[in-house]
């Protein structure tokens, strides 16, 4: 039970998320009320319904929230450090949801440091990316967490362009938040997650606006979520990309930092997830997506948010 005086309280702290703690009490949050939340969104095609869940980079536990609601079967939310233990507490006792919180530390060798929670069939890494040293050495790590046809969902700030660039925050020029390190091209980050055996099958991308501090000079730039299925060893890259190939099985830095299981005797998740119809004739064809194709030329992108369901404000009413 928890006292009106707590809540009370609460509402008067920071807030990532915009939290509905009581019918006339929210705790507002960093973004407008019109920001669209497209980790949120994409999930929703999830069948998420008796399945293992994980959520890094947890904040208030909003993610985990959403999970419970879908009928997750096991959730587990990781941050670096518990300082959101008190709001991610008040938020399973308002919300009746439930799951276990993991102290993980910097976002490497997540592997090893969640090996007792064993692998999962979803695994969401969203805001995170942009906020460490080595995007590789993350998703990496991650990698086997995830089950063999698992879903995996990243999201983090891209530049839309046709390159193999990553551009660093040089002097801030990115974000003078002081925890932001890189933009990838739209494409780079395609090709990373196809390196660690992630075939992309959606995506959702805002582009920052134009007067926004959030840009490359003369670019543009977005923030980007993607849900991958995860494929056995090889099966996201081109054919032709030998050396992706011989890099999986012979680099150190691949096998040391991403001991990927790929038994054929290992039991596949069975994780569903609804292809929107804009991607079904791709997702036909070769079996994913390109990145920046869906982006510029098959309309995944969102402006506004046009639904409340769709923001980062969650409701005591709200399924998902």
């Amino acid at each position: 039970m928890v006292t009106r005086e707590a809540l009370e309280k609460s509402v008067k702290e920071w807030w990532y998320y915009t939290v509905q703690l009581a019918p006339d009490l929210v705790a507002q949050g960093t973004y407008p009320a019109d920001f669209p939340y497209m980790p949120r969104m994409l999930m929703r095609n999830a069948h998420l319904q008796g399945q293992d869940c994980l959520d890094l980079g947890s904040m208030e536990g909003v993610i985990p929230v959403l999970m419970h609601r879908k009928g997750a079967k096991r959730i587990i939310a990781a941050d670096a450090v518990p300082h959101c233990a008190e709001k991610m507490d008040l938020l399973q006792k308002v919300y009746g949801a439930s799951w276990d919180f993991r102290e993980v530390g910097l976002m490497y060798d997540l592997s090893q440091k969640l090996a007792a929670d064993g692998t999962f069939d979803y695994v969401n890494l969203s805001g995170v990316l942009y906020h460490v040293f080595s995007p590789m050495h993350t998703l990496a790590s991650a990698r086997p967490l995830v089950k063999k046809n698992g879903l995996f969902m990243l999201s983090t700030n891209v530049v839309n362009e046709q390159s193999d660039l990553m551009h660093f925050n040089t002097a801030g020029k990115l974000q003078t938040e002081p925890n932001t390190f890189w933009y990838p091209s739209i494409p780079l980050l395609e090709y990373m997650l196809r390196y660690f055996n992630f075939a992309p099958i959606d995506c959702l991308y805002s582009r920052h606006p134009s007067n926004s501090p959030l840009h490359v000079p003369g670019k543009e730039c977005g923030f980007i979520s993607i849900v991958c299925r995860a494929v056995d060893r090889g099966a996201a890259v081109a054919a032709s990309d030998h050396w992706a190939k011989r890099s999986m099985l012979g680099s150190w830095e691949y096998t040391g930092l991403s001991p990927q299981k790929h038994d054929p005797a290992e039991v596949p998740s069975s994780i569903g997830y609804d292809i929107p119809d804009t991607l079904k004739d791709m997702m036909a064809r070769n079996g994913s997506i390109d990145l920046h194709l869906a982006v510029n030329e098959l309309g995944r992108r969102v402006e506004r948010a046009k639904r409340v369901e769709d923001t980062y404000l969650l409701r005591l009413g709200d399924e998902s």
